[in-house]
């Protein structure tokens, strides 16, 4: 009188559930190089971990008397697993039944997931393929109607950005929903050459638009990951996809009210480079290397950037000092001289703002010579953008900490940190500053005399040298309108020190946080 008969039933579903679309597509998937949606979560998580949630939910039919005759698993694969030993929930797509299309689905295990990650306030991991649960008009054709269009758990995918770090893969053609989905994360990342994201696909766009464009012409990494932003991060694999969202999450709390998971360090918090102090060349238009001074700087090897193909003239990115995890900035002066244009600030203020809601603490190096300047940027939009991003920073509640290693001119320079609170900072000696630089300035401020000179070229060159003479930083530090000047291979320890503090700061400050308009 045992229920022995029922779990073998209930194995027999379970095994079924897990051939997927059947051996022939997910053959057809595997010549293609792609990974099943069970491959992925595998992959993803630590060996052994997942526990899968609805495998049983499935299209099935029976016979007269009540034998199942076939099942069809739903499009949709969803659990609990761990990643590093922390609990996380995931949801992938099957693309193998239905493409990962809504009339592939069966309930709504994609709305648990995100109810799951909700309210046990886990990290969410989206495997997005297909339209990842977006319509198709064949949908419409079974009902034998339309429906207004809906999105029942938005309103918890939009709460969860505050409450628990998102990643999302683009790990195929994404459209519609899909792509919805993958940009509503703190971490995004797509396949290069095999994972394309758009609103529409070719056949909509020829239609609609009767323009002939492919997948990846349309939406491959090198319109998303290195253009428009829709995407962070792009991969090589399938497998460095994932390993790249594992390491996302490494950095970050389970939610807002756990403080960022510190590490063994493994670097010597003293370490003092020679190569800074000759790291910024003396000729001022003269760039150098931006991330090779991070690397002299931060825990070695631990350094994961995010958006590096998206406003280029600032580089973001996670970080350790001492092993705790920070969020880092730096003007990059080899991308337009370092200078914030629209799509550079519009990714400062997310990653600001992302920086404080998950407490990671942030250090700030600053070679800054002012909003980008001219037409191209009026167009763009630049001040707009720029002053999100300084909102972004003045509401910021973390840590802060500014190393500014060259210029710091203009509004934008001005953001650097928070002047209404400590504004911790160490200038380098190759520090200058002002409201614009001195050529600039003197264009504007002498401009009636340069144009009344018989020699308008001598007159500048006069006028520009006499105020090189106020260009030095030990002028400022004298009326103590800077801090510390400091030997550039005194960075990584006064950074060590100063992110010890700070994390015990943020742990004091733990919670959602709450912020006015962002413009």
């Amino acid at each position: 009188m045992s229920w022995k008969p029922e779990l073998e039933e209930i194995e027999r579903r379970s095994k079924l559930a897990q051939e997927m679309g059947g051996a022939e597509r997910v053959a057809r998937a595997r010549a293609a190089g792609r990974l099943t949606v069970r491959e992925r979560i595998d992959r993803l998580l630590d060996p052994g971990s997942f526990h899968e949630t609805g495998i049983l939910a499935a299209r099935a039919e029976y016979d007269a008397n009540g034998r199942l005759t076939s099942l069809t698993p739903s499009n949709f694969v969803c659990g609990t697993g761990r990643i590093e030993g922390r609990r996380v929930v995931v949801g992938g797509d099957d693309f193998t039944v239905r493409g990962g299309a809504a009339d592939g689905a069966v309930g709504n295990k994609m709305g648990w997931a995100e109810k799951a990650a909700y309210d046990l306030r886990l990290p969410l991991v989206r495997l997005v393929d297909g339209t990842g649960g977006g319509g198709s008009v064949k949908q419409q054709k079974s009902m034998r109607r339309s429906y207004v269009p809906a999105l029942p758990d938005w309103n918890v995918s939009a709460e969860l950005l505050s409450l628990v770090p998102v990643a999302a893969a683009a790990l195929g053609p994404v459209a519609g929903l899909g792509a919805a989905r993958v940009a509503a994360a703190h971490f995004s990342v797509m396949v290069r050459g095999t994972s394309q994201v758009f609103v529409a696909g070719p056949p909509v766009v020829r239609r609609a638009l009767g323009k002939e464009v492919t997948k990846e012409e349309l939406g491959g990494a090198a319109i998303h990951a290195r253009g428009s932003g829709v995407v962070d991060n792009e991969a090589a694999t399938e497998d460095d996809a994932l390993a790249q969202v594992r390491r996302f999450l490494s950095y970050l709390p389970a939610s807002v009210f756990e403080a960022p998971p510190r590490c063994e360090p493994l670097d010597d918090p003293e370490r003092r480079e020679e190569f800074l102090l000759s790291l910024v060349p003396r000729e001022r238009r003269k760039t150098y290397d931006v991330r090779k001074l991070l690397e002299l700087v931060l825990d070695r090897g631990s350094i994961f950037e995010l958006a590096r193909g998206y406003g280029r003239p600032v580089a973001t990115a996670l970080a350790r000092l001492d092993g705790i995890p920070v969020g880092v900035m730096a003007n990059d002066p080899r991308q337009r001289a370092g200078a914030p244009d629209a799509d550079a600030s519009q990714k400062m203020a997310r990653f600001v703002d992302f920086c404080d809601q998950f407490h990671l603490p942030v250090v700030n190096f600053v070679d800054n010579p002012g909003f980008l300047i001219g037409p191209e940027a009026e167009k763009r939009g630049t001040v707009r953008q720029g002053v999100r991003a300084l909102i972004a920073v003045y509401q910021a509640r973390v840590p802060w900490c500014s190393v500014i290693v060259r210029r710091v001119f203009g509004v934008a320079g001005a953001g650097h940190g928070q002047h209404h609170r400590l504004n911790l900072r160490y200038a380098w000696p190759s520090g200058e500053w002002g409201s614009l630089p001195i050529e600039g300035g003197v264009e504007a401020a002498y401009r009636r005399q340069l144009d009344a000179a018989a020699d308008a070229e001598a007159l500048r060159k006069q006028l520009e040298e006499e105020l090189a003479s106020l260009r030095s930083p030990l002028l400022t530090a004298e009326a103590f309108g800077v801090e510390e000047i400091i030997d550039p291979r005194d960075t990584r320890p006064l950074l060590v020190e100063w992110a010890r503090t700070a994390y015990t700061l943020v742990q004091q400050d733990l919670g959602v946080r709450t912020r006015g308009l962002r413009v």
